[in-house]
């Protein structure tokens, strides 16, 4: 199957400096797509890239609108569907009363399947292409989560989290049941489709020492893997994670302690690090995932992106939407929250950052830049169609937008699911199909 997308196309090669800076990024006012069974063909003018095309080719005209690398969400929970817009105190009060109740609802096979079918058509809707994402505790959702993946044909990271104790009985394996059951979930799905398997400890609260242990030896027999948890979100779990491991200098050094601290590891929130803290991160790679709805709802504090970024030794940073605690599924929403962060910490967050973040950042991020989070020739054709007029008021504004840059920051600011024209994964239109 050979398709060409017509429309504006923007692809980023690096981290923006500032708004001038157009050297970071491609953009063609009339660019052309050739797709060839899932992948990124041919790349640039309308004219070129139709030149190299057969004769027969099927076309697709989005123009007016942006085509641009599909999204990539960094961080979220698939059994939190329906915990999102749950009141709440603060992250601890939350979890225990709204969360691990829901999460025990998926040892039944039936509402992962369900549950699944619904997180995948939301990522889809807000034109994310790939997602990484904890299960339950059971086997059970992580299975509903790989077989909802595969039968869509997404890239997607996921993992069966591994939790013995302080939560409820239900929720609770053991060190050798979370290893077990670990490696089962790795032989089922990791590099089947295009499936990632993610080591996933919930946090240090959520595992005893005996666990983490289990989760460093996971690490030692799967280096490739990706390994998720959660680090320094909120002042009261600080405080409880380092009652529990005394013997740590703080928070980072206790996932340190186990061998989880590495370039693929994705630290969910990290707001609260200290410059020691910092600067393992850094030496290690570590990647510190900014949760911005999330951390505005729960009250967990200010994401200190900017000053990580530009420290002598910066910490790689990613973004995502962490349903449940986080409140909405759209990456152009959680960027407008991330821009209002860095605003009320007397920083900018420019609009090309933003979607540099959203795409090749994120894939970076993940170290699958040479898959996905581009529109580079040979890479995965997944992608996203935007509408910066989707609505009256956006249609409005758009009469007095003079540039990209403007354009961007419309969409970011006003934007969601219905800025959201069509979602492309590897090559077929996704999102058309569930209207």
């Amino acid at each position: 199957m050979i398709t060409l997308l017509r429309g504006r196309l923007l692809s980023f090669r690096r981290a923006p400096q500032s708004l001038s800076d157009t050297d970071s990024y491609s953009y063609e006012s009339d660019g052309g797509l050739l797709i060839e069974n899932g992948i990124i063909a041919a790349v640039g003018t309308y004219a070129e890239v139709k030149a190299k095309a057969p004769a027969d080719v099927a076309e697709v005209d989005h123009r007016p609108h942006l085509i641009l690398p599909g999204f990539i969400d960094m961080h979220l929970h698939f059994p939190q569907m329906q915990v999102i817009a749950s009141y709440a105190a603060n992250l601890l009060e939350w979890l225990n009363t709204y969360t691990f109740p829901e999460e025990c609802r998926f040892v039944e096979s039936a509402h992962a399947e369900r549950i699944a079918t619904h997180f995948y058509d939301e990522l889809i809707r807000h034109g994310t292409t790939t997602a990484v994402a904890y299960c339950s505790v059971h086997k059970t959702s992580a299975d509903a989560y790989f077989a909802e993946a595969m039968r869509r044909n997404m890239c997607m990271v996921g993992g069966k989290v591994m939790m013995d104790r302080n939560a409820p009985q239900g929720l609770l394996d053991t060190p050798q049941m979370g290893y077990d059951e670990t490696r089962q979930v790795i032989a089922d799905w990791h590099g089947k489709g295009r499936s990632h398997v993610a080591i996933t400890p919930r946090f240090a609260i959520t595992s005893t020492p005996e666990q983490m242990e289990a989760t460093a030896a996971l690490a030692r027999e799967f280096p490739d893997l990706h390994i998720q948890t959660h680090l320094s979100e909120n002042d009261d779990e600080i405080k409880f994670t380092c009652e529990l491991y005394p013997e740590a200098i703080d928070y980072t050094d206790i996932y340190a302690r186990y061998g989880l601290l590495g370039r693929k590891s994705l630290f969910g929130h990290a707001i609260h690090l200290s410059e020691r803290e910092a600067d393992a991160m850094s030496e290690a790679g570590a990647v510190a995932v900014h949760c911005p709805t999330s951390n505005l709802f729960l009250g967990s504090g200010l994401f200190p992106l900017k000053a990580l970024a530009r420290r002598e030794t910066p910490v790689r940073i990613g973004v995502a939407t962490d349903i449940g605690g986080g409140s909405s599924y759209s990456m152009l929403r959680t960027m407008d929250e991330a821009y209002k962060i860095q605003q009320l910490l007397g920083e900018r967050l420019n609009p090309l950052e933003s979607y540099y973040y959203m795409t090749l950042g994120n894939a970076e991020a993940l170290s699958l830049a040479d898959r996905i989070g581009t529109l580079e020739p040979g890479t995965d054709a997944d992608l996203v169609v935007l509408n910066a007029a989707a609505t009256p008021a956006m249609a409005l504004k758009m009469e007095v937008v003079e540039n990209l840059a403007e354009e961007l920051f419309l969409l970011q600011t006003m934007g969601d699911d219905r800025a959201i024209i069509e979602t492309y994964v590897a090559g077929k239109a996704a999102k058309s199909i569930l209207q």
